[in-house]
């Protein structure tokens, strides 16, 4: 908490909160506090500079101002001294996307030092967003699967792996990732039919059908561990990019 503190004030001293924040200068003062900022995007309430105790008492508030500062952080491209009363340098012409970019990689290496099984997302509909690790293969596997995909199965994949890794993703999130699989596996069905399966391309099917996944009735089977979403979901995920394979290899 310590260290994350510290590099946000780094980032305040060097502009990156000052498109979002305002320069509060001796001859033009903020109308506007940054915790009322901060409270306002994201209804969190904390001190201005940002307070390690208090962070360290509130894990979630933590992992709240570590979203929120992405989102208002921004790279200044050009500074101007204000020498009048110790002021200092105002900056100016800011740069979103490199804010951001900067702020995820300087976060994500102090959270690699911790024991947060957390990291900002670099990319998808969650980028900015504290997801939930994972090892590299299927990091790689999620990047490969999206990089083959176009149109609205690259958007269907992206709610998907959104949803799964969100922080605190529950039973139902990950239940709802499942099943835009299972649906994008179903347009894929003749596929799987013709070239893996066979007959019994049934079976791919018969977990996310008879598990209290996609169909929900006195049928379903609701008994079963959370972590079974987890296999299913990486199982499934694992077919897609198969089956995207398959009809590269028939093109």
């Amino acid at each position: 908490m310590r260290q994350f503190v510290a590099l946000v004030n780094e980032l305040d001293a060097r502009g990156y909160f000052e498109k979002s924040f305002g320069k509060d200068c001796v001859d033009d003062s903020r109308e506007i506090h940054p915790s009322e900022i901060i409270e306002r995007e994201s209804g969190a309430r904390t001190a201005w500079p940002l307070d390690s105790d208090q962070l360290t008492q509130d894990e979630d508030l933590f992992f709240v101002l570590v979203e929120v500062l992405h989102d208002l952080a921004a790279r200044p491209q050009t500074r101007e001294m204000h020498p009048y009363a110790g002021c200092g340098w105002h900056h100016g012409q800011y740069s979103v996307e490199t804010g951001g970019a900067v702020y995820r990689w300087r976060v994500n290496r102090l959270l690699e030092r911790s024991d947060v099984h957390l990291r900002l997302a670099d990319d998808g509909e969650d980028v900015g967003r504290l997801v939930a690790m994972t090892d590299d293969a299927r990091t790689e596997l999620m990047h490969s699967t999206l990089d083959r995909q176009e149109g609205e199965v690259t958007d269907q994949l992206r709610h998907a792996i959104a949803l799964f890794r969100a922080r605190g993703a529950d039973k139902h999130q990950k239940r709802s990732a499942v099943v835009v699989l299972c649906n994008v596996l179903e347009e894929r069905r003749k596929l799987i039919r013709d070239e893996l399966l066979g007959k019994d391309e049934d079976a791919l099917f018969q977990i996310a059908n008879k598990f209290n996944l996609r169909h929900q009735n006195e049928a379903q089977r609701a008994d079963y561990d959370p972590a079974f979403l987890d296999w299913i979901f990486w199982w499934y995920l694992a077919t897609i990019e198969l089956t995207d394979r398959i009809a590269a290899r028939s093109i």
